[in-house]
């Protein structure tokens, strides 16, 4: 095969005519060949026009279609196949015409990978700046955590033991002051009955039980509470001064029993 430079250029006239006259050609070959298919396929269908009755009708189908097989088996044995003429300017036709779809087909690939990619590049971007935040978050919490080790004491049993044992103390002092100052006040203010008052009013008789102060009553009281609070009434004696008792009741600080009268109890301010 020995061609010059010129004629192998794809821009030349002589190329592009002669191309143009091989396709021209094969146009040619294919159209007498579809006639003849015309012509047989109108042969075939003049045959076996007679009406086929309902007992060898499968038979007579199956015939036909046979008969048809063979003749066009027989055409083909007969008929002799023309081959396209493998020119140099026929095969270069062809190739440009294969490259050109081959070059469409990869720019339709190439442009969806680029878009493809694009969509990748979105999401990894979206995706590093999460992770971008998230590190931040921890880096933010570990520096919270080891502040708070920082900041923790190791507090031992021994020093949580010691410390409520001081708060007890100081709880119980400072009972102990307010007993102290309820007392000083109910002394000052509710001071129990002496012999000149009643021997002043001549008709009140002198009580033969020694009678017990208000504070007394109250420490009564407190200590039944809180010592027996499922059952904190207290009986009244005859040590309990009458307007003592009175003056509890009157004012809610305590209750009388609600089926026995002579019981009475400290009303329950803690709860």
């Amino acid at each position: 095969m020995s061609m010059n430079q010129q004629d192998l250029d794809p821009g030349s006239v002589t190329d592009v005519s002669d191309a143009t006259d091989a396709e021209k050609g094969l146009i040619e070959e294919c159209e007498e060949i579809w006639k003849e298919m015309e012509e047989y396929q109108n042969k075939f269908s003049l045959v076996g026009t007679d009406t086929l009755t309902d007992s060898n009708a499968q038979l007579s189908l199956l015939i036909m279609q046979t008969k048809c097989l063979t003749a066009e088996l027989s055409h083909w044995q007969k008929e002799t196949p023309k081959i396209i003429p493998l020119s140099e300017d026929t095969l270069l036709s062809l190739g440009k015409e294969e490259f050109q779809k081959l070059r469409r087909d990869l720019e339709m690939v190439l442009s969806t990978v680029q878009s493809k990619n694009e969509k990748l590049k979105e999401d990894l971007k979206r995706e590093q700046q999460w992770l971008d935040e998230q590190k931040q978050i921890l880096q933010s919490l570990n520096n919270v955590h080891s502040e708070l080790i920082n900041q923790a004491v190791p507090i031992s049993e021994s020093r949580i033991f010691n410390e409520l044992k001081t708060k007890m103390l100081t709880i119980k002092e400072y009972k102990e002051k307010l007993l102290v100052s309820l007392g000083e006040f109910l002394e000052d203010h509710f001071p129990l009955p002496d012999g000149k008052n009643k021997k002043r009013k001549g008709n009140i008789q002198e009580p033969t039980t020694q009678l017990i102060t208000l504070h007394e009553i109250l420490e009564i009281l407190i200590n039944r509470l809180f010592d027996v609070p499922h059952d904190p009434y207290v009986k009244i004696s005859d040590s309990f001064w009458p307007p003592y008792i009175e003056l509890l009741l009157r004012n809610g600080i305590a209750l009388r029993h609600p089926e026995d009268p002579n019981q009475i109890r400290l009303e329950a301010f803690h709860q």
